[in-house]
């Protein structure tokens, strides 16, 4: 067990914080072999967001070629995908940097869409693999559109995860304790602000995967109202010693909340894997019908690979296309 929660904190301590307002653009030359070519993640889509765009408005849409115009064939054209906009937190008291990836049609289509929230939501995070999932799916018909907001992290280890009473985590996580602010930034500032933003519906979901999970699975217990559908992949449930765990059933116990569905995805550590089988045999015992949980096992995948895999599969089950 020691052995899994450490390779969990190295590959969080390890992972991508950025502290800079600029985005990074991903541009793929299509004459470069496919094997030779740099990306993002598994680099599911080449993207391009436009950047620097402030507060008070959307930003602009990427000009589109004069129909005119006679590219060379040599010349390369970026790909747009969305559009990021920064927003200043008075909860949080700093800028946060927002990406948003809005599905084919949106701009003719006058129905409003559902949102997914997308944690660790940065260019050099997990917004191009979340985003071009839902982009594939969608263009595919197998899944209803939805918009997508990437939250780029600033102090990812401050947001996400409770106190912890252990040593170890605390060296980790020295600024750990601030989920409850980061749920009021999310209900009181970026849900209005996308709200204001976009043509979107009341429905939305939340994604993340280790700390991001182990806050979505936090929020699911502790304040279950603030999304309708928590997709919590191989959440860091060890965490201070399971202490989420071992209050799931009380908090259980004083579920009121109506037509919420969870489904959570683990890897083969067998500590996380335990964990999360209690918090679903509590939610088996106790919750309402009001709750829709799944779980789903991806034993022959690791904390670093099952991202993809699982997210897939949750977005299929979960905001399926209606049947023709």
């Amino acid at each position: 067990m020691r052995a899994a929660r450490n390779a969990f904190i190295r590959k969080n301590s390890s992972r991508a914080h950025s502290e800079a307002l600029a985005i990074d653009v991903l541009i793929v030359d299509v004459n470069v072999p496919r094997g030779q070519r740099g990306g993002v993640r598994s680099a599911i889509l080449p993207l391009l967001l436009v950047v620097g765009c402030g507060s008070a408005a959307p930003c602009p849409a990427i000009p589109a070629a004069s129909p005119t115009t006679t590219p060379s064939p040599s010349a390369r054209s970026p790909l747009s995908l969305g559009e990021t906009f920064r927003l200043r937190s008075a909860t949080l008291g700093e800028e946060r940097v927002i990406n948003v990836y809005l599905p084919p049609g949106y701009a003719e289509s006058k129905t409003p869409l559902p949102v997914l929230y997308a944690h660790d939501g940065g260019m050099q995070e997990d917004f191009p693999h979340v985003a071009g999932a839902i982009d594939v799916s969608v263009k595919n018909a197998v899944i209803q559109p939805l918009v997508v907001v990437g939250i780029e992290n600033t102090e990812r280890r401050r947001d996400l995860v409770a106190e912890t009473t252990v040593d170890e985590e605390k060296k980790v996580a020295p600024h750990a304790g601030g989920t409850d602010r980061f749920r009021r930034f999310l209900r009181e500032e970026l849900k209005p602000e996308i709200a204001r933003r976009y043509r979107v519906s009341e429905r939305s979901a939340i994604v993340g995967e280790s700390f991001a999970g182990l806050f979505i699975v936090e929020t699911l217990l502790q304040d279950p109202d603030l999304f309708d559908t928590y997709i919590a992949i191989d959440p860091s449930v060890w965490w201070n010693r399971r202490a989420l765990v071992k209050s799931a059933s009380e908090r259980l116990g004083h579920w009121t909340a109506k037509g919420k569905r969870f489904f959570v995805a683990t890897a083969d550590y067998a500590e996380t894997q335990e964990a999360v089988a209690t918090i679903m045999a509590a939610i088996r015992e106790i919750a309402p019908a009001s709750l829709a949980a799944t779980h789903e096992p991806f034993p022959a995948e690791h904390h670093s690979t099952i991202f993809p895999v699982a997210e897939v599969r949750a977005y299929r089950a979960l905001f399926a296309a209606p049947a023709k």
